[in-house]
């Protein structure tokens, strides 16, 4: 517990606990949501190939899981967390980093 203490910059054990509790409902909260997505773009299980329908479903539940976890996070109280560690990092990998400039 303290080398991911130390690694992430967290102060109490009770914020680890928090993190992977945000982490597992978000997981589960993305795949929830992807679903009426990908009805909603006329992918249906039954109708669809499966070589479109997963990868496409795959990739609407990594794109809602990035969108989802700081919000997640926020209600546990570890919006700075995730902000900082992932989202920020993921958003800087995808062409955004001149949004990100730290002075």
């Amino acid at each position: 517990m303290e080398k991911l203490k130390q690694r992430w910059g967290l102060k109490h054990n009770y914020q680890i606990v928090l993190i992977i509790l945000v982490f597992s409902i978000n997981g589960s909260f993305a795949a929830y949501i992807a679903k009426p997505f990908t009805e909603l773009i006329g992918l249906n299980y039954e109708s669809t190939s499966p070589w479109l329908f997963w990868p496409v479903r795959i990739i609407l539940i990594f794109i809602i899981y990035q969108i989802t976890l700081p919000i997640v996070g926020f209600f546990f109280g570890q919006f700075n967390f995730f902000w900082n560690f992932f989202t920020k990092k993921i958003l800087i990998r995808m062409g955004f980093k001149r949004f990100f400039r730290e002075f």
